[in-house]
């Protein structure tokens, strides 16, 4: 479908996925000024006054980049917010919210009807990350604009279906915006999510390793030097099921091959625990798409390249031959 403005000049149909702990304002500012839709969860913002000067940052910093780069102008910008009742934060972070006008908002963990007519009312967009078809179908009758199909293979919280499978589901019944998450960290693979019918490739895991995210240099280096087989998937660490790098798990002094299952009914979001060792701080979140990050640097490099590998891909399919080079 076509996107809504303002993310219909996008520089690459990309949505930098709001990574807890990680994403802060000077990782989103970069990934906006690179073309590209920056978000962040609002529980980052510590204590809950910090939301404000948070937003008022990015505000004033993309519109400053506006209006010196008129003929590039900064991507906009969302924020991650979880609905679910644990969270105590949710009504005074979306009057924030409201404030900013949050282009977009990202929610998790339960779809609400009064979340999505708020962000609404101020003209914002909600998409909802969903694990399967039924909570896909109830984050629409509750009125999400939107849909993130969190596929196998994603890092952090993360479902178990197949990118291919879950797009073909979705697409039987619903023609709205779609950003497609799940191990993409290449050019190609965002151009692959198009072809499977998302509006948007989801792209968390790379941005880690990158000078901008708020991440310690270990974390950041065992992104790069990981790969697909490196990756945990358990609901151990919060409760709901997710990727995690094995080396974090192997430092807390656990075995990754051999973890209990958790109590779902016990969740929770990194503040305790299901273990001595806490996710996120300890227990690293990571997609299976690491084995594509070659290095830690910038945002704008990391865009650059994408957009690289982005366009061989469709000369590649254009001139039909295979763009196998990483």
């Amino acid at each position: 479908m076509p996107l809504p403005a303002p993310f219909d000049k996008l520089r690459l149909p990309v949505i930098g996925s709001p990574l807890f702990i990680v994403s802060g304002p000077e990782l989103v500012i970069a990934q906006c000024k690179a073309g590209i839709v920056g978000a962040f969860p609002a529980l980052n913002a510590r204590p809950s006054g910090v939301l404000d000067e948070w937003l008022h940052r990015i505000a004033e910093e993309l519109a400053a980049h506006n209006r010196d780069h008129p003929d590039r102008p900064a991507a906009p910008f969302a924020v991650n917010q979880i609905v679910h009742r644990t969270n105590n934060r949710l009504d005074e972070d979306m009057d924030v919210c409201a404030k900013w006008q949050v282009p977009m908002v990202i929610t998790s963990l339960g779809a609400r009807e009064d979340v999505n007519r708020a962000v609404h009312d101020w003209g914002g967009i909600v998409l909802h990350d969903v694990i399967d078809d039924r909570f896909a179908r109830k984050a629409i009758d509750k009125g999400a604009d939107g849909l993130i199909p969190v596929a196998a293979g994603a890092g952090g919280h993360a479902g178990g279906l197949s990118p291919f499978a879950f797009m073909a589901e979705l697409r039987t019944w619903f023609d709205g915006l779609i950003a497609l998450s799940g191990a993409i960290a290449h050019g190609r693979s965002v151009l692959a999510a198009q072809a499977m019918g998302a509006d948007f490739a989801y792209i968390g895991s790379p941005w880690i390793a990158t000078h901008e995210a708020n991440a310690p240099e270990n974390y950041k280096q065992g992104i790069v030097e990981g790969a697909a087989g490196d990756i945990v998937y358990t609901n151990l660490f919060t409760g709901i099921h997710g990727n995690y790098l094995k080396s974090s798990i192997v430092n807390a002094g656990l075995d990754p091959g051999n973890l209990p299952v958790s109590d779902p009914s016990k969740m929770n979001f990194g503040s305790g625990g299901n273990t001595e060792a806490k996710a996120w701080k300890d227990i690293w979140g990571s997609g299976q798409g690491i084995g594509m990050v070659g290095a830690v640097e910038g945002v704008a490099e990391r865009v650059d390249r994408l957009e690289a590998e982005y366009h061989a891909a469709i000369a590649a399919l254009t001139a039909n031959t295979a763009p196998y080079s990483r």
